[in-house]
């Protein structure tokens, strides 16, 4: 049994030394399992890994209660958002749409490309200490393919079904699993508010690793939705949101532009 060990040993070293020849890597474990309550809830995310440490080290974290906002005249939100087939699926966290590529924002005459959106139960962000039913979060990539900004949207419920979200909320995978492409099409722009006024502030993703440098674009009017379809996504998920973090000291400013 000791000579079978010591083979193994040598046998592991030959391969190791292979790779490292080859230019190759050992993958890294996975990273560790985190939930929104419990031992492993959003008090504990910066301690079960390193790669967490942003989570609770961090001093500019999302999200946060919008209130005492500096009112200014804001550079406007220009969306690029076109059709794509609606690639559905339950991430274990949340219910996510990977957007088919092709479709933006400028902000600040920078363009971020929209990669997927996601929702959350109850509301991230508060305003002026009010949650809302849900959050819908439109994640965007810079040009070198990080989360450079996130466009929030309030959703609370409604007196009728929003035909915008019914092919969503329709289409709700109940268990985890990898994207599946539709023949369903949806507009990203269809889901959006009226309003595109906005409240924004530098902050961080809102789950593990909770990296920083992301530019929020909170808009400040909701969408309503019915209370079935509300219902269709809160009985898979009946907590999926991170507490509100402190605004340290970080510039918060609220658009004050009318539409045009």
């Amino acid at each position: 049994m000791k000579h079978l060990k010591i083979v193994f040993v040598i046998l592991a070293w030959m391969l190791l030394n292979v790779m490292v020849a080859n230019g190759e890597e050992a993958a890294p474990g996975e990273p560790p399992h985190w939930t929104y309550e419990g031992e492993e809830g959003p008090e504990a995310w910066g301690s079960l890994d390193a790669r967490y440490e942003l989570c609770s080290t961090g001093h500019a974290q999302s999200p946060i209660d919008i209130s005492g906002a500096e009112a200014d005249d804001l550079t406007g939100i220009t969306f690029h958002y076109n059709p794509s087939a609606l690639n559905i699926f339950n991430n274990g966290h949340t219910i996510q749409v990977k957007y088919d590529e092709g479709s933006s924002i400028t902000y600040n005459e920078t363009e971020y490309h929209l990669a997927q959106f996601h929702f959350h139960h109850p509301s991230e962000h508060t305003i002026n200490g009010e949650a809302f039913d849900m959050e819908l979060h439109f994640v965007h990539l810079d040009a070198a393919g990080n989360v450079g900004a996130v466009v929030g949207v309030m959703l609370k419920q409604g007196e009728t079904e929003n035909p915008a979200f019914a092919a969503i909320f329709g289409n709700l995978p109940a268990e985890k699993g990898d994207p599946q492409p539709t023949d369903i099409v949806i507009n990203a722009a269809d889901l959006m508010p009226e309003s595109i006024l906005y409240s924004t502030y530098s902050g961080s993703l809102t789950t593990p690793p909770c990296t920083q440098d992301v530019r929020w674009l909170v808009l400040s009017t909701p969408v309503e939705l019915s209370a079935a379809q509300l219902e269709a996504f809160t009985s898979l998920f009946e907590l999926n949101a991170r507490p509100v973090q402190p605004l340290n000291v970080r510039d918060l400013l609220e658009d004050t532009t009318a539409d045009s």
